[in-house]
């Protein structure tokens, strides 16, 4: 007999609970319950994501208040940053596993927490919450109660250096660039797209919040501490993220040593492609060939002791809901992939 989990979706109003509602709907192993929004409590889901009415059953579900949610195997919230700390004793009564796509525990630094999560410093961390990449799963994982996911941009970015700085093939002082498309910035955003349209715009040169996590999840996984210098900016572009990474490689390293670093990495996995050595434009990742999909794309480019890392992905997808669907499968002992055959969407 198939098994099957009961989910339900907080703050499925938005671009990432709509996406996650979506892929859903091809999980052989998911019966949905529920989705929640303070604000459309009693509207159908297909008024507010039109292209759910494509699936007639779920586009009349009506979303309902938090408080009148039922009980299910897994919540994914999909809440804004700040909201999940004080609701959290609430949702545990709810569901066995929590998992949570926003920044509330993705830092472990207090002084950190502090600085960027007021409101998780206010409340405390709580001692069973998990940092998970789904790439670096670990058995233990499978009992955690609170699974929390990285930020989109900085996965994006800890693929394009994990392989080298955990072989030590970098020196410490990195220089990153990240460019989103503009649904990273939620339905709230309030950038007009006048002023996005046509337009390319560096909108934090440094102090992102996603700089710290992903120094700490290379101090985590790649056992090496870096001195990254991360910046972001906005593209003209529904969805899909960017990131170009620039540094020095260590005396002696070659070309050769990049390139088994990342095959040796990511040979047998799922989602990450490694494209191996730049070699013209169509062999780089692309926005085109990672949207709607997801799948990361990986390529380097090095000259002498200069190396570039370009990595591409999809911010709603492999950037959220793709890697919290991912995330389940792996908790659940579901195939990595159920949920997610997904290509991009050239051209």
């Amino acid at each position: 007999m198939m098994k099957t989990v009961t989910v339900s979706v907080l703050g499925a109003a938005g671009f990432v609970g709509g996406e996650l509602i979506r892929l859903l709907q091809g999980h052989r192993h998911v019966q949905l319950v529920d989705v929640t929004s303070r604000a459309r409590a009693g509207q159908p889901i297909g008024r507010t994501i039109p292209s759910l009415r494509h699936f007639p059953e779920t586009g009349r579900k009506r979303f309902v208040a938090m408080e009148s949610m039922q009980p299910v195997d897994i919540v994914f919230s999909c809440l804004p940053g700040g909201a999940l700390p004080g609701m959290l004793e609430q949702i545990r009564g709810k569901a066995r596993r929590i998992i949570n796509l926003a920044g509330d525990f993705r830092l472990r630094d207090p002084e950190l927490v502090a600085k960027h999560y007021p409101q998780t410093a206010a409340l405390g961390m709580p001692a069973d919450a998990r940092y998970l990449i789904p790439e670096f799963w670990q058995a233990e994982y499978a009992d955690a109660p609170l699974l929390n996911l990285p930020g989109c941009m900085a996965i994006a970015t800890f693929y394009s250096l994990y392989p080298l700085v955990a072989r030590g093939l970098v020196e410490s002082d990195i220089v990153a660039e990240a460019k989103t498309g503009s649904s990273g910035s939620g339905k709230e955003s309030a950038e007009h797209p006048a002023e996005r349209g046509h337009n390319y715009r560096p909108y934090k040169l440094s102090g992102h919040r996603h700089e710290p996590e992903i120094v700490e999840a290379l101090a985590e996984h790649a056992g090496q501490r870096v001195d990254l210098r991360f910046s972001a900016g906005s593209l003209d572009s529904p969805r899909g993220i960017s990131v170009s990474s620039f540094f020095t490689l260590r005396e002696g390293v070659q070309e050769l040593d990049v390139r088994k670093a990342f095959m040796s990495a990511y040979g047998n996995t799922r989602f990450i492609r490694y494209l191996g050595p730049a070699q013209g434009p169509w062999n780089m990742p692309m926005l085109k060939t990672v949207v709607g999909s997801n799948a990361v794309e990986i390529a380097t480019d090095t000259v002498g002791r200069r190396c570039t890392v370009v990595s591409a992905l999809d911010n709603l997808i492999k950037g959220a809901a793709g890697q919290a669907i991912q995330a389940m499968n792996l908790a659940e002992g579901f195939d990595e992939a159920e949920g997610l055959a997904y290509g991009g969407m050239w051209p």
